[in-house]
């Protein structure tokens, strides 16, 4: 039968239903329609040849919506959808699997602004670090550990007030550390490990949450400043290029537990406060330069201090 042998009601209808047919995931949509291109884009930025079978991106068909879907055969991992706003589902984590997947992240938007977790760790993307992550308003945590991103971390990162853990470490970054990261004000776990950081160590002195930090294996020179809060617990500089005398006061770090300044430049004297710190455990200061061990009635090492001290 030819299409013109059909009635006009009948062809309006006919034309009417194959619209809705494929335009069914905008109209009956679950997922906010911006949260749906951010994942097209993200899935859209990596080589196809890097998704292999069974990994999370090669299950997002999104012929369906995706909110709808998770943890189905189309949609079977990589985020999660939270009800945040009335009727409409929000993205509010995306961690994809550790699968090799390459590519870049220049041309997501990152328009999520519900999303709290980001991790695309353990994977070989590459490029910058992109500054549309300033976006992400409410994050809670960042971590591309273990890719291959490239340049300085953009100064964009400090405007994340929320964000708790930021893990960039084993990368190929350059250049200074932002002094804009001063800014994480929620910041509690700062991981920079083995990339390429060089100049002076920055001041985070008003990351009043702060606990734990990594700057390790990196091209940080200059001298060690009173740049630490009060809140740090557990310190590594290892194997940079920190040079000059260590006389920084330590009583105001009253939790610190963990300092490892081993495999640096570090002359003159080893000062004997280090050793009646109340709360250090364990204190590296091995492979530098010093010259002189200061003296005092008690060393500390009663109390637990374990010390790695020889060359």
């Amino acid at each position: 039968m030819n299409l013109m042998d059909y009635s006009l009601p009948f062809l309006i209808i006919f034309i009417s239903t194959k619209f809705l047919e494929q335009n069914i995931i905008v109209i009956n949509s679950k997922t906010h329609p911006d949260d749906i291109q951010v994942l097209k884009h993200l899935k859209n930025g990596f080589d196809p040849k890097s998704i292999s079978p069974g990994s999370c991106l090669s299950s997002w068909d999104f012929s369906v919506d995706p909110c709808d879907h998770i943890f189905t055969d189309r949609f079977t991992c990589g985020f999660r959808c939270d009800l945040i706003v009335s009727g409409s589902n929000r993205v509010t984590e995306i961690s994809l699997d550790q699968a090799g997947y390459s590519g870049s992240l220049s041309h997501v938007s990152f328009n999520l602004p519900y999303l709290q977790t980001l991790d695309l760790s353990y994977n070989s993307l590459s490029g910058p670090i992109p500054v549309c992550l300033s976006n992400l308003t409410h994050l809670h945590r960042l971590s591309l550990t273990k890719n291959s991103f490239t340049v300085p971390i953009p100064s964009s990162l400090g405007s994340l007030s929320r964000l708790q853990e930021l893990y960039l470490d084993n990368n190929r970054l350059t250049g200074p550390i932002p002094p804009s990261l001063n800014l994480l004000v929620s910041l509690k776990r700062l991981e920079l490990q083995q990339n390429n950081f060089s100049d002076e160590l920055p001041d985070l002195s008003r990351l009043r949450n702060l606990y734990y930090l990594d700057l390790s294996d990196n091209l940080i020179s200059g001298k060690i400043r009173e740049i630490l809060p009060s809140s740090i617990v557990e310190i590594s500089f290892r194997n940079n290029s920190l040079r000059g005398e260590f006389n920084v006061n330590l009583a105001d770090l009253k939790f610190l537990q963990v300092l490892d300044l081993s495999y640096n430049v570090l002359t003159g004297t080893i000062p004997s406060s280090l050793f009646v710190h109340p709360s250090l455990q364990q204190l590296t200061i091995s492979h530098n330069n010093f010259t002189l061990l200061q003296a005092s009635t008690s060393m500390g090492l009663a109390s637990g201090l374990e010390l790695w001290l020889w060359i």
